[in-house]
């Protein structure tokens, strides 16, 4: 764009609405379809390790299943009430994005399946052997019936529908055969459900006539199967019907006067398990009457109604996945410690005192930083106060431990629960009533926004006085995502921020209205208008001819009024580049639109998860513009429906770490996706090239922090 078709200052500030929509628009649910198709390739694409491409294989489905039961559960109520045009919509009316996420969903189930066949023969060249009955000696048959005698039929509850029998409950995600039987004297057809038990292994592990070092399976439901005469005697079995459902997970809240939200979520959570069938999944061979027999009772047509040409529940592949056999696997990795907590029994509050430390999770020990910061606390007899909050919290945690434990000394201890934390309100009920046994202040924080920032406060008297201490993270509190997920944390004693934090916490817990903040971004008070100043920011050097440089990491993009702002950026001159594991629904590329922005996703071993923010601000040394990390993506949800907080990055050895993580990122060939201008995304290759853009992100992540401990 030359300088006479640049836009004004006032002009760049904003983009028309039906302009934005028009030029540079993508629709949020291709864009997470898009996504899911580049987990999938994780599993096609032969440098990954074998049982990795089993483990891409059961996460493709898990990531379906969670957008069956989040996005279309909600599109078919759109499109059942009435066919409201979406602005925002791709194509239309929600009928019409049903028609085209079930096409897009039909391919990547037949490539799913495709894969899966492919590698069977792999794993079995490689000693792990996944049979059918058919394929199995007569000895490995009469141990899987014996199997099914002692560990499988007592689990099983066969349960007719017919006039007599009421239809059964059938739970979400629930695996089951329907059986088409008659009596050997009659030609009345019933039918009969069983349900496969969740609690029992989906594999098993063949181990009579099985030659060594060799490993072979049969699935718990083809066992079932060859075994159902014994469930129903004196019947013969017509068919047998393989199939899985799927329920809606929006369930809508009613606050009902007086009724606290503990006891709302308690009874959303019960509803969920009674929510309507949004899919349902069909084996091979499938009874036309049963399929008839299951639509009418959901209430579904052929779009919600998937017949597999492979296997039915890939999740169950984890079992196999998770074998220890190196050779078929990622090389194991341990997080490195971090030099400032490298002493056997560090004083994190000490490694604090002297400085800002920044963590760099799964590189770097969750375990020996962030966890340890609580852990130490709880028993510190300095420590006051202890605060948090907590999104996803998982059942082994040791944070809620170490709560307890203060609480349950005397101390005070604060803890904002987010009861609404979809699927895991279950779990967040059943800690948050442990934390009031203990003691502690449990709350559930402000009404009508989901508290989702990641955020620490330990208070200490010191002397005459008090010193706080602040975790402010892009992650949950969970020892096991630690491990998979990439995430950043900053541990700071700085006075500015931890005030910040403390006023925050006081907004949480109690009925002030929104504070102010001197240094952090929080969400939805000033997060979203900081943002757009320093876009606009940009733009306004960009016209001055001091440049203009944005990258920002995040999951999701989706709020247009961002856009908006970084479009009229682009406009201006300024470069941006955008690293969205998920979808994003800005279009990159478009002349006189979107000249100069980049998208790019990275897909790996490791869940991308951190948020990270950069700002030049019209310096020509880039470790002196202005950097981010925070809890919220650029997402309407984010910055406008939850409480999120993003901390400012001071120390500058903190910011050329976190440029370091930018700029690998951006050189990176091997894992890298580029979205070009109609939406779709292109691997890099990395031919005729060295370091992190050969290896990847997260190899030479890895080896970087590696390096750096070995200076430890």
């Amino acid at each position: 764009m030359n300088d006479e078709s640049k836009p004004s200052a006032t002009e760049m500030q904003s983009v028309d609405r039906s302009d934005l929509l028009e030029h540079a628009w993508l629709d949020r649910d291709l864009g997470w379809l898009a996504f899911n198709a580049r987990v999938l390739h994780e599993a096609l694409d032969e440098r990954t390790p074998l049982l990795e491409r089993l483990k891409f294989l059961a996460i493709v489905t898990s990531n379906l299943d969670e957008f069956f039961m989040k996005r279309v559960g909600m599109l078919r109520g759109k499109a059942n009430l009435a066919d409201r045009e979406d602005p925002l919509a791709h194509n239309g009316d929600a009928r019409n994005r049903l028609l085209e996420i079930r096409a897009i969903v039909v391919k990547m189930l037949c490539a799913q399946a495709d894969c899966y066949e492919q590698l069977l023969p792999e794993l079995a060249r490689r000693g792990t052997v996944i049979a059918t009955w058919d394929q199995l000696s007569p000895a490995h048959r009469e141990e899987a019936n014996a199997y099914f005698d002692t560990h499988v039929s007592p689990a099983l509850t066969p349960l007719g529908f017919d006039p007599a029998h009421p239809f059964p409950f059938m739970s979400n995600l629930s695996t089951n055969w329907v059986f088409v039987i008659r009596g050997d004297d009659s030609i009345e057809t019933h039918m009969v459900r069983v349900k496969i038990p969740p609690e029992l292994p989906p594999w098993l592990s063949l181990k009579v006539d099985t030659p060594p070092g060799e490993r072979r399976f049969v699935a718990l439901e083809e066992v079932i199967y060859r075994n159902a005469c014994k469930l129903l005697p004196g019947m013969t079995i017509v068919s047998g019907t393989l199939f899985r459902i799927l329920r809606n997970a929006e369930v809508e809240l009613e606050d009902e006067e007086g009724e606290s939200l503990r006891d709302v979520v308690t009874d959303a959570v019960r509803q969920r398990r009674f929510e309507p069938v949004v899919r349902v999944d069909f084996g091979p061979k499938v009874d036309p009457s049963v399929r008839a027999a299951l639509m009418d009772r959901f209430g579904l047509t052929d779009v919600d109604v998937f017949e597999l040409p492979g296997m039915l529940d890939y999740p169950d592949l984890f079992q196999i996945a998770g074998l220890e056999i190196p050779a078929l696997r990622d090389p194991q990795w341990t997080p490195q410690p971090i030099a400032r907590l490298s002493e056997p029994e560090p004083d994190v509050f000490a490694a604090i005192d002297a400085g800002d430390l920044l963590v760099h999770h799964p590189y770097e020990s969750f375990d020996s930083s962030v966890e340890r910061f609580i852990h130490q606390a709880a028993s510190d007899p300095r420590t006051l106060a202890i605060k948090m909050t907590v999104y996803r919290v998982g059942d082994d945690t040791p944070f809620v431990h170490s709560l307890v434990r203060t609480a349950e000394a005397g101390k005070q201890v604060a803890c904002v629960i987010e009861l609404t934390a979809r699927f895991d309100e279950a779990r967040n009920l059943h800690w948050a009533q442990q934390l009031e046994k203990a003691g502690a202040h449990v709350t559930y924080g402000v009404v009508g926004l989901k508290t989702h920032t990641k955020i620490a406060l330990v208070v200490q008297k010191r002397g005459t006085g008090l010193r706080c201490y602040a975790h402010i993270g892009t992650g949950n509190y969970h020892v096991k995502t630690a491990r998979l997920y990439t995430d950043v944390g900053l541990l700071t004693a700085d006075p500015a921020i931890t005030g910040d934090i403390v006023n925050l916490f006081h907004y949480l817990t109690g009925h002030s209205k929104g504070p102010s903040f001197q240094k952090l971004l929080v969400a939805p008070m000033n997060m979203r208008q900081r943002f757009l100043e320093m876009i606009q920011r940009e733009a306004a050097h960009a016209l001055a001819g001091r440049g203009g440089r944005i990258i920002a990491k995040l999951n999701q993009v989706d709020d247009i009024e961002i856009i908006s702002a970084l479009v009229a950026a682009s406009r201006a001159g300024v470069q941006i580049d955008l690293i969205v594991r998920g979808f994003c629904c800005l279009r990159p590329g478009i002349p006189g639109w979107t000249d100069n922005i980049r998208v790019r996703s990275i897909i790996g071993r490791f869940l991308e998860h951190s948020r990270i923010f950069y700002f030049a601000n019209g310096e020509d040394d880039h470790l002196a513009g202005e950097f981010y990390i925070g809890s919220a993506d650029w997402m309407y949800r984010n910055l406008s429906q939850r409480v999120e907080a993003a901390t400012p990055i001071q120390d500058r050895p903190l910011r050329e770490r976190l440029w370091e993580i930018l700029q690998t990122c951006l050189q990176d060939r091997r894992q890298a996706w580029i979205m070009q201008p109609d939406g779709s995304y292109s691997q890099e290759r990395p031919d005729d090239c060295q370091g992190a853009a050969a290896v990847g992100t997260h190899a030479w992540l890895m080896e970087v922090t590696r390096r750096r401990a070995a200076h430890v």
